[in-house]
C-alpha cells in the first residue's frame, strides 16, 4: 500500500512559506517564482494555513479586493484536513474528492513535514502502477 510518506520521500522537502501578514501580491509571485500552486502560511514556525490559486480566485478577483493591499490571512484556507505520513493514498483521494480540495498538510506530532497536492497523488499511483505492470510481465516471461 502506498502512504504519504512515499510521497514525501519522493518530493522536494523544502517548504515554501509565508508570513500571514503578507500581500497576496507579493504570495502570488513567489508561487509563480516557485512555480508551484500554493504557499504555506506561517507565523513563528507555526502553521496557520494555506494561501492557494483557488482562494486568489475565488477570494480576491471574484470579491473585486486589491491583491497589493490584502494580507494572505484573509483569504487562505484554514479549515483543510491534516494528514499524517502513515495515512494511505486512498484515504487522501477520498479527502480531496470529498472536501474538493487539492491540498493537504502533512504533520507528524503536531508538526508540519510537507504537503502534498492532488497531482502528488496521481503520481504516485501512476508510479505503482507502473511497478506493477513491469513485475507481472517479468513474472510472466520468467
Amino acid at each position: 500500500m502506498i502512504n504519504v510518506a512515499n510521497i514525501l520521500s519522493r518530493k522536494d522537502r523544502r517548504l515554501i512559506s509565508v508570513t500571514p501578514d503578507t500581500p497576496v501580491l507579493d504570495a502570488l509571485r513567489i508561487m509563480a517564482d516557485e512555480n508551484v500552486g500554493s504557499v504555506l502560511v506561517m507565523e513563528n514556525n507555526t502553521y496557520k494555513g494555506l494561501l492557494t490559486e483557488r482562494d486568489y480566485a475565488r477570494k480576491v478577483i471574484l470579491k473585486g479586493k486589491s491583491s497589493a493591499d490584502t494580507p494572505v490571512s484573509e483569504i487562505m484556507s484554514t479549515d483543510l484536513p491534516r494528514i499524517s505520513p502513515e495515512d494511505s493514498i486512498e484515504h487522501c483521494m477520498e479527502l480531496m474528492s470529498s472536501r474538493n480540495i487539492r491540498y493537504l498538510p502533512v504533520f507528524r506530532n503536531n508538526e508540519l513535514v510537507g504537503i502534498i497536492s492532488i497531482n502528488d497523488v496521481i503520481k504516485a499511483i501512476i508510479t505503482h502502477q507502473e511497478q506493477t505492470i513491469q513485475q507481472l510481465t517479468s513474472y510472466i516471461h520468467s
